[in-house]
């Protein structure tokens, strides 16, 4: 075994071949992005195909290779569930899939995993059903989990490599322009998808909405699609809201909220042109409510708001209080048409929103990003993967990489769900370092990482009860009890990539040794 900087246990294999973490800015290097086969069209060609079995044909799809998908449409998705089934018809096996995330939708994922027509994932998240199959050991080949900017840098280094995408298109035309903010299906942005399309060898476009050429605005461009193929549905909108975001009218959630927005007016980064992010949760949606009318009262405002957006954010660019919104996903439908109407507001790929080997990733210029947890220790390392019982059933997402890069981390989370507490001695699984966290808020109160000596001066007169983590773990323990430790035996089920591409964790099957 190998230890990584945070004394987690790295399998001597897994280490050796994808290094062990060493601190989130440790590893830094210099590089290529990869290549990828063109096709070439020429005057006359068409690049129409009239059912999904043709365009497996036509990509030249064989045993072996890695297909990948996008998920902005959520929980409304029917493209991976449709690609996937004429797939396995047509017999093919020892398939790779690299979606950017799955959804509880995907659940016929486990069918294909037991008839070895899917040996290999990689995503941000495991959901449900299929999360807890892959716990119980399901897959032969450990899934590799991947932060969004993690993701993309992978793909433009070469660490993925995908053979064939299979792109949802809320609009597209003949000519493969892409667009996601018109159509039957409105997801708004597809900076997810835009990432496959740039490297992947071959692209496949599928619609439900066929317009004529050419279809602009052009999110994915013509250059970078081989066939479209029309069919009747491609997802359900309704979809892109549910799961992960919510509003809140918990008043646990609410104090929470209420909280983290006076941490961030008692802050020095509260100032005129400040930069922000939120994660989905409710207690991260409810905090931008609580900061427009902390904005509107001492008349700030934002120069830049990013993320996956949502109708809190909009509310804020149509109030004039952010000057620009720069958008990967859309959580909502009044996201998507923002980004359809309103010209401050930009759609970007996942390289450009938080890849760590780019050029620049927009997540470099953040002030202040609110994320959720699942658990978060003593060590102020969070758990958004697997749940108390250490089962997959989280995702990555972007929070180590929004965490590692902006000036102040703030992590809101109850101080216990249930009869289950958050802040615990140790998380069962690290996704992102305690490093890169600055801030923990709670109902009862908040914490300050010691590291920020800076930070625990600027709060010296803030107006909510200040803990040690130590204490509030003490809290949440003196309520529910200490709880106590899984039991895991030595089958490691997930890997867990940090953002630079080393291993900050491994996920293993839950249970005894002689399971």
């Amino acid at each position: 075994m190998v230890k990584n900087a945070i004394n987690r246990e790295i399998p001597d294999n897994y280490a050796a071949q994808y290094g062990a973490f060493e601190g989130a800015w440790a590893k830094q290097p210099t590089y290529k992005t990869t290549s990828r086969q063109v096709h070439a069209i020429h005057p006359g060609d068409s690049k129409l195909v009239a059912s999904i079995h043709e365009a497996i044909e036509k990509v030249g799809l064989k045993d072996g290779m890695t297909i990948s998908f996008h998920h902005h449409f959520r929980e409304g998705d029917y493209i991976m569930n449709m690609v996937l089934a004429e797939i396995s018809k047509m017999g093919f096996k020892n398939l790779s899939i690299a979606p950017s995330s799955i959804a509880n939708v995907h659940e016929p994922l486990i069918d294909y995993i037991k008839d070895g027509m899917i040996t290999n994932i990689t995503s941000s998240g495991l959901r449900d059903k299929l999360g807890a199959a892959i716990s119980d050991g399901i897959m032969e080949n450990p899934v590799v989990i991947r932060s969004h900017g993690g993701r993309a840098r992978a793909i433009a280094s070469g660490d993925i490599h995908i053979d064939v995408a299979f792109l949802g298109a809320p609009s597209c035309d003949e000519y493969g322009n892409i667009n996601g903010s018109h159509g039957k299906a409105v997801c708004g942005s597809l900076g997810y998808a835009q990432i496959d399309a740039k490297y992947a060898d071959k692209v496949v476009a599928i619609t439900d909405n066929l317009v004529p050429y050419p279809n602009t605005p052009i999110s994915i461009p013509q250059t970078d699609v081989d066939y479209v193929l029309q069919v009747d549905k491609i997802g359900d909108p309704d979809g892109i809201a549910s799961g992960a975001t919510r509003f809140t009218k918990n008043p646990k959630e609410l104090i929470i909220a209420e909280y983290a927005a006076k941490v961030i007016e008692a802050s020095n980064y509260f100032k005129q042109g400040f930069s922000f992010q939120t994660g989905s949760g409710g207690a991260s949606l409810a905090v931008t409510r609580f900061l427009k009318k902390a904005m509107i009262d001492q008349d700030i405002k934002a120069s830049l708001a990013i993320g996956g957006i949502t109708q809190p954010m909009v509310d804020l660019l149509e109030a004039g209080l952010v000057d620009k919104l720069l958008d990967v996903q859309d959580f909502d439908k009044a996201s998507a048409q923002s980004l359809r109407d309103n010209e401050n507001h930009y759609e970007m790929d996942a390289e450009m929103y938080a890849s760590p080997f780019s050029k620049g990733a927009v997540i470099n210029k953040l002030d202040v990003a609110i994320l959720s947890a699942l658990e978060v220790d003593t060590d102020f390392n969070v758990n958004v993967m697997t749940g108390s019982d250490g089962v997959i059933r989280g995702a990555s997402g972007g929070h180590c990489d929004t965490a590692a890069s902006c000036k102040m981390t703030m992590i809101v989370a109850p101080l216990i769900r249930g009869r289950i507490p958050t802040i615990v001695d140790q998380v069962n699984t690290v996704i992102t370092p305690g490093e890169s966290v600055d801030v923990v808020v709670t109902e009862y109160g908040v914490a300050i990482n010691p590291a920020r000596q800076d930070l625990m001066a600027m709060f010296k007169a803030l107006d909510v009860p200040q803990f040690t983590i130590d204490e509030l773990r003490q809290k949440a323990y003196a309520i529910v009890g200490t709880p106590d430790p899984i039991v895991y035996t030595d089958r490691v089920v997930a890997l867990i990539e940090y953002r630079d591409g080393t291993l900050i964790d491994v996920v293993r099957k839950p249970g005894q040794q002689n399971d």
